[in-house]
Order: structure tokens, then C-alpha cells, then sequence
């Protein structure tokens, strides 16, 4: 598995809602700035499914992320399943000053490890960015 983690200086009701709803969603779901989510959906429980449309600025790539929640427990913990099998679990932690967010998924097969973490990792990077300028 491949972790990635972060700290928002926020509540944890704000995190929560900001990581599971899909209007927000929209506005952080993106690894680098020419690339955006112009669709999200989110049936937030177990057995609910999500799919957000990632599309480059420019038109010229998109793809649908889906998945299907194993596990939803409200300010704790996210699990999902992908389509391929790939697993996905996601831990909300109340620290001092804010929430821990720690990410960890299987990897694909076509990307190299590296470059999938540091996709993450910018997705993530922005999400704490869009928390904490709200």
C-alpha cells in the first residue's frame, strides 16, 4: 500500500464535510491546476458508491474515479473498493489544531509508485488548502 498523509487546521465536523460533499469536492479533487473535477457524486455509507469526473482544463481528457464504500464511519474512517479490486482506507484523526488525514491505497500497475503517491499527495495538499481557506 502507499500512504500519504496531511494536517488541516480545521474542525473535524469542517474536514468531514468538506472531504464527503460533493459541492466541495468539485472544488479540490484536482492533482495539478490544469486538471478539475466538474462532477461529483457521493452516496456517503456502506455499500453507497461515489464517482467524481476528472477532466483537464482543456477538454482534451477526462476519466471517471468510482468506487464502492466497505466502510463509513462519520469523523473516523472511510474504506472503498475501486472496479479493478484496488483497496482504499482513509483515517480522520483530532490532533491539536486540527484533524491528521492519512490516505493509504493499492497501487495500480501502469504508473509508477512514485507518481502515483505524488498524485496523491497533491490531491491531498489540496484539499488542506481548500479546508483552510474557507
Amino acid at each position: 500500500m502507499i500512504t500519504v498523509q496531511n494536517k488541516v487546521n480545521a474542525s473535524i465536523d469542517k474536514v468531514w464535510e468538506c472531504w464527503t460533499s460533493p459541492e466541495h469536492i468539485t472544488k479540490w479533487n484536482n492533482a495539478s491546476d490544469d486538471w478539475h473535477t466538474p462532477y461529483a457524486e457521493n452516496d456517503l455509507r456502506t455499500g453507497g458508491k461515489f464517482k467524481s469526473t476528472m477532466a483537464s482544463k482543456d477538454g482534451t481528457m477526462s476519466f471517471d474515479f468510482v468506487g464502492e464504500y466497505t466502510l463509513v464511519e462519520q469523523n473516523k474512517t472511510i474504506k472503498y473498493v475501486m472496479p479493478d479490486g484496488r483497496k482504499v482506507e482513509i483515517s480522520f484523526t483530532t490532533i491539536p489544531n486540527g484533524v491528521e488525514i492519512i490516505e493509504k491505497f493499492d497501487p495500480e500497475t501502469v504508473n509508477p509508485e512514485e507518481m502515483q503517491q505524488a498524485g496523491w499527495q497533491a490531491i491531498l495538499d489540496n484539499f488542506k488548502k481548500h479546508v483552510e481557506q474557507l
